[in-house]
C-alpha cells in the first residue's frame, strides 16, 4: 500500500464553511488533493470509485457556492458521495467506508447533517429536492435544495414525474444533471442519445458560451452574447430543450471538471434564480485516475486495490459465483430454446447478463434504470409468445411491484424472475439487502416462488423456470460464491412444489428455504455431537408449498423449525398458515420460524450481518436446544 498523499490545502478544510475562505486558485488545488485522498481511501476500503472521481470538482464547487447544511445537496444514488463526505467532517473516518460500524457507502441521514436525504437507489433526488423546496416555502427548514442526478438515473420515469411537478409548482430549485455518458453499464435509450445531441453538434468552446444560456440569470453585459449562443444550442434541439418545455431554466452544458466554468455559473444561478433551474454538466467517470478511466465500468465498484497499478485484491474461491452460474445456465437453456430472452435494468454485469448478451445480443435487453418498464416489457414479450427472464436485484424488483401484480400476476403471464442479491449482502447495507421478495411474491395468486440452496440447485431452478409456462415463476439466489457442491452437467426441471429430504433424524425437523441450508447442516452436525439428530429438509418452494413434506415433518417430530433469508411474512408464515389450517397446532407441535429480524441491519460482512440476524449455525443450534428444552452450555456465538 502506498503512503497517503500530501494534502496541504485539504488539511485546512474540516467543514464546507472552510471553503469560503479559499480563493478560486486554492479551490482548484483542493480538488486535486480531494481526488488523491478519495483514491487513497477507496484503495483501502474498496467501494464505488469512478462515480466519486467524476464529481470531485462539482463537489468542491457546490460546497464552495452553497451554504450547506442549511442548503441541501441531495446526491442521487449516493455512491458518488465519498468526496462530499471528506469535505463534511468525516475525513477522519473515510477509511471505514462500508465496514462494520463505519461510514456508509451512500448518503445517510443518521450519519451527518450534511446528508439531508439518504439514497442508494437511483432517480429519487429531484422528488426529494422538490419536497424540501415545498417544505421551505411552507415555513419548514430554510435554504436551497440542490439535486445532483446522473444521466443514467434520468432513464427512470420518477425523475420526469418530479421534473414535471417542479415545472408546474415553479419552486426555486436546482437540478444538476451530471452527464458522464456512463451509468453502471453504457447508458441506453433515447434519453442518452438526446443528451449526446445537445453537445455533439458544435465545438465545446462555443458551448461554454451556450452554457450561460439562462439569459435572465446573467449580468447585463453578457446577455447579448449568451442569447446568440443559446439560439445556436436551441437550433440543435428543434423546438427548444426538453427541460425548458418542462418549465426549467436550462444552463448548459458545462465542463464539469473546470472550476472556472462551474464556480461563476453556480454563483450567478444561486443569486438570480427564482424558479426551477437545470444545470447540465459534462463529467468523466473515473476522472484523474488512469486505471479507472481505462476500465470498462470506469471503476464503478472495486475491491481494495493498489493505488499505483489499480490492480484489485480479490480473494480466491474454488466455487463459482451464483451470478455466473445463473448466466451460464440461462445461456445453456437459450441454446436449446430460441424463445428464451433476457431483460435487465442497467445491471447487465451485476446480473451476469453481459455474458448472455455476448452470446445472444439480439435476445438480451438492457432497458436502463427502469424496473417498472422492465417488468411490463417482459410481460408484453411473454404475452407475445417469448420466454422472458427478467433479471433484477431483489431490492430493485421492489421498484416494479405494482407491475408484477397488475401486469404479470393478474394475467398469469409466464415471466421468469431471476432475483439476484437475495438475503443480506454485506457492505452495501440495508439498502441492497434482499429481505422482502419472498413475502411480496408468495402472497400473489398463481406465482411460483423458489430459492436455491446451493449453486447446483440454481442450475435446476433455471431449467425449471424455462420449462414453466403456466404463470409467473421466480427464483432467488444470493450475492457471492457458491458452497462448492458438485455441478450437474445440465439443469433438470424440478417438480413444482416438491421439496427434498436431506437427512433423516428424530425429535426436531429443520426445514430450510434458500442458502441457509449450509448453516443448517453445520448446526445439525453440532447437535449430533450432543446426541440430538435432527431431520433436515430443503423446501425449494415457498409457493406452492410441499404440503406432504411439511405435514409429514410435523407428524413425525415434536418440533419443526423453518429457516429463511427473508423478512417475516414469507416462507415461514406460509408454513404456519398451512399447519394452522390443518389443525396441526391443536395436537401440540412446537413450531418456530427463523427469519430476518424486524429491523434494517447495518453494513458488515454477510457472516456478521447473519450473526446479528441470529441465523448462523450456532444460533440455529441454540434455537433447537431452546425448543427442545435442553440447557445451552458453552455454545459459541449463540447470543
Amino acid at each position: 500500500m502506498t503512503d497517503r498523499p500530501k494534502t496541504p490545502t485539504l488539511d485546512r478544510v474540516t467543514l464546507p464553511a472552510d471553503l469560503k475562505r479559499l480563493s478560486d486558485r486554492e479551490l482548484r488545488l483542493l480538488a486535486d488533493e480531494l481526488r488523491a485522498e478519495t483514491i487513497s481511501a477507496v484503495s483501502v476500503t474498496g467501494g464505488h470509485l469512478g462515480a466519486g472521481l467524476g464529481v470531485v470538482e462539482l463537489t468542491v464547487a457546490l460546497h464552495a457556492v452553497f451554504d450547506t447544511p442549511r442548503d441541501k445537496i441531495i446526491w442521487d444514488v449516493g455512491h458518488q458521495c465519498y468526496p462530499h463526505k471528506i469535505l463534511t467532517g468525516r475525513r477522519d473516518r473515510i477509511r471505514t467506508l462500508r465496514m462494520k460500524d463505519g461510514l456508509s457507502g451512500f448518503t445517510k441521514r443518521s450519519e451527518s447533517a450534511f446528508d439531508p436525504f439518504g439514497a442508494a437507489h437511483s432517480s429519487t433526488s429531484i422528488s426529494a429536492a422538490l419536497g424540501f423546496a415545498a417544505a421551505r416555502d411552507l415555513g419548514g427548514d430554510p435554504g436551497d435544495a440542490v439535486a445532483v442526478i446522473g444521466d443514467g438515473s434520468m432513464s427512470a420515469g420518477m425523475a420526469y414525474e418530479a421534473m414535471n411537478n417542479a415545472g408546474h409548482l415553479k419552486k426555486r430549485l436546482f437540478v444538476v444533471l451530471n452527464d458522464n455518458e456512463m451509468s453502471i453499464a453504457p447508458p441506453v435509450g433515447a434519453m442518452s442519445a438526446y443528451l449526446s445531441r445537445l453537445y455533439a453538434g458544435a465545438p465545446f468552446q462555443e458551448l461554454k458560451a451556450a452554457a450561460k444560456g439562462a439569459v435572465s440569470l446573467l449580468p447585463e453585459p453578457f446577455q447579448e452574447g449568451a442569447r446568440r449562443a443559446k439560439e445556436m444550442l436551441k437550433s440543435m434541439t428543434v423546438g427548444g430543450t426538453l427541460f425548458e418545455e418542462l418549465g426549467f431554466s436550462y444552463i448548459g452544458p458545462l465542463d464539469g471538471h473546470d472550476l472556472d466554468q462551474l464556480l461563476p455559473v453556480l454563483r450567478t444561478a444561486r443569486v438570480r434564480a427564482t424558479g426551477p433551474v437545470l444545470i447540465h454538466v459534462i463529467t468523466q467517470k473515473g476522472k484523474g485516475y488512469a486505471p479507472a478511466e481505462g476500465a470498462r465500468d470506469k471503476g464503478h465498484a472495486t475491491g481494495k486495490f493498489d493505488v499505483l497499478t489499480g490492480v484489485q485484491a480479490k480473494a480466491a474461491s474454488n466455487a463459482p459465483s451464483y451470478t455466473k452460474v445463473f448466466a451460464q445456465s440461462l445461456i445453456a437453456e437459450a441454446e436449446r430454446d430460441p424463445a428464451i430472452v433476457a431483460v435487465t435494468a442497467a445491471m447487465p454485469d451485476g446480473t451476469g447478463l453481459n455474458l448472455f448478451a455476448e452470446r445472444f445480443p439480439k435476445r438480451c435487453f438492457d432497458v436502463g434504470i427502469a424496473e417498472q418498464h422492465a417488468v411490463t416489457f417482459s410481460a408484453g414479450m411473454a404475452a407475445g409468445g417469448m420466454k422472458p427472464f427478467c433479471a433484477l436485484y431483489s431490492t430493485f424488483l421492489q421498484r416494479g411491484y405494482d407491475q408484477v401484480v397488475h401486469d404479470v400476476a393478474i394475467q398469469r403471464l409466464p415471466v421468469r424472475f431471476a432475483i439476484d442479491r437475495a438475503g443480506l449482502v454485506g457492505a452495501d447495507g440495508a439498502t441492497h439487502a434482499g429481505a422482502f421478495d419472498v413475502a411480496f411474491l408468495a402472497n400473489l395468486p398463481g406465482f411460483v416462488v423458489m430459492a436455491a440452496a446451493d449453486e447446483a440447485e440454481l442450475v435446476h431452478m433455471v431449467a425449471t423456470a424455462a420449462a414453466h409456462d403456466d404463470g409467473p415463476i421466480a427464483f432467488r439466489f444470493p450475492r457471492g460464491d457458491g458452497v462448492g457442491v458438485e455441478m450437474p452437467a445440465r439443469g433438470v426441471p424440478l417438480e413444482i412444489g416438491r421439496g427434498r429430504m436431506i437427512r433423516q433424524g428424530a425429535r426436531v425437523a429443520l426445514l430450510s428455504f434458500g442458502t441457509r441450508l449450509s448453516e443448517v447442516l453445520v448446526a445439525a452436525e453440532a447437535l449430533a455431537a450432543r446426541g440430538i439428530s435432527p431431520t433436515v429438509a430443503d423446501a425449494r418452494f415457498a409457493k406452492p408449498l410441499d404440503r406432504a413434506l411439511i405435514l409429514q415433518l410435523a407428524r413425525d417430530h415434536e418440533a419443526l423449525i423453518t429457516i429463511e433469508e427473508g423478512a417475516v411474512g414469507g416462507f415461514g408464515s406460509h408454513v404456519a398458515q398451512l399447519l394452522a389450517d390443518e389443525g396441526v397446532f391443536d395436537r401440540g407441535l412446537k413450531y418456530r420460524s427463523m427469519v430476518l429480524p424486524d429491523t434494517f441491519i447495518d453494513q458488515a460482512s454477510p457472516e456478521a450481518m447473519y450473526a446479528v440476524a441470529g441465523m448462523n449455525a450456532p444460533q440455529i443450534e441454540a434455537k433447537v436446544l431452546e425448543v427442545l428444552g435442553v440447557a445451552v452450555v458453552g455454545l459459541r456465538g449463540a447470543s
